[in-house]
């Protein structure tokens, strides 16, 4: 059995310094500065540009408002349920926000709600798998693994640019 390639790179955005990993050559973390349930850094493998230019020019781009969702492949690696509420986080469209209760509905299961927000909690692909657009129930921001300046950055950047484009 082969062992897996861990490789990472530390990228600038407008939100601070994003360490992007990858796992044989795809996407598997994208974290932020103080981010909590990150991974021992030491388990990122060496620091190497190499293999993160479509991961890097997709959140620039988002990040510049011209990018409104990700097509660059990820390897989310989790509990059979993270995974997911991980992929359904993913449905959530550009500008919008769902609750707690919305996502646990979506997966079929209204009673999950603590479950899909622990899940949240941990995804490792953040931004590009869209977990700052889950909100309370009253529409509050709760918890962000980045911090809920970042989370407010997010969505207000969003919801900017998706009235930009409803506008135009």
């Amino acid at each position: 059995m082969n062992a897996q390639r861990t490789a990472h790179t530390v990228i600038d955005s407008p939100i601070g310094p994003l360490t992007l990993v990858n796992v044989d050559g795809v996407l598997s973390g994208v974290y932020m500065a103080e981010h909590r349930h990150q991974p021992d850094p030491a388990r990122f493998g060496e620091r190497n540009a190499s293999g993160f230019d479509d991961a890097t020019a997709q959140l620039a781009e988002y990040f510049d408002g011209r990018r409104t969702d990700f097509t660059v492949p990820v390897a989310m690696r989790g509990t059979p349920f993270q995974i997911r509420v991980w992929e359904a986080l993913r449905t959530i469209p550009y500008g919008e926000t769902w609750t707690y209760g919305k996502l646990a509905d979506t997966l079929g299961n209204p009673a999950a709600v603590r479950a899909v927000g622990a899940a949240n909690s941990r995804n490792p692909i953040s931004i590009i798998v869209p977990c700052h657009r889950v909100v309370g129930s009253s529409g509050s921001l709760t918890g962000y693994a980045g911090g809920l300046d970042r989370k407010r950055f997010l969505l207000d950047r969003e919801a900017e640019r998706a009235g930009l484009q409803l506008g135009s």
